[in-house]
């Protein structure tokens, strides 16, 4: 068996550091090409893409606000993502760090986490 030369993921995603707010509201990011992006909780939580958010979005179950939900868990997860939990007892969002980049990086938006 070949093993591929590139890992399968962009490590230029992985951060350079990641800290939570002590009241687990914001997740601050930096990468070393001098990304850095605070999202906030709220945003993260309405940016799960899991299988079961994603169910309740084709059946417009989603909730439009998570009004005071907080990061309670942030732990690493394969070297490409992170899997966090929520207080509202979300726990399924496993959230790669190219997708982290990419919300730091997009434009503020009604549909996507914004970067805060």
């Amino acid at each position: 068996m070949r093993l591929p030369a590139l890992p399968p993921f962009d490590p230029d995603a992985v951060p350079t550091s990641i800290t939570l707010a002590r009241s687990g509201r914001a997740l601050r990011l930096a990468w070393d090409d001098g990304v850095a992006a605070t999202l906030s909780a709220e945003a993260l939580r309405q940016g799960c893409r899991c299988a079961w958010c994603t169910r309740d979005r084709i059946e417009n179950r989603f909730p439009a606000v998570f009004e005071a939900v907080a990061v309670t868990t942030v732990e690493p997860m394969g070297g490409y993502a992170l899997h966090l939990g929520f207080s509202d007892g979300h726990a399924r969002g496993i959230y790669p760090f190219v997708y982290l980049r990419d919300l730091a990086r997009a434009p503020a938006s009604g549909s996507a986490p914004k970067a805060a």
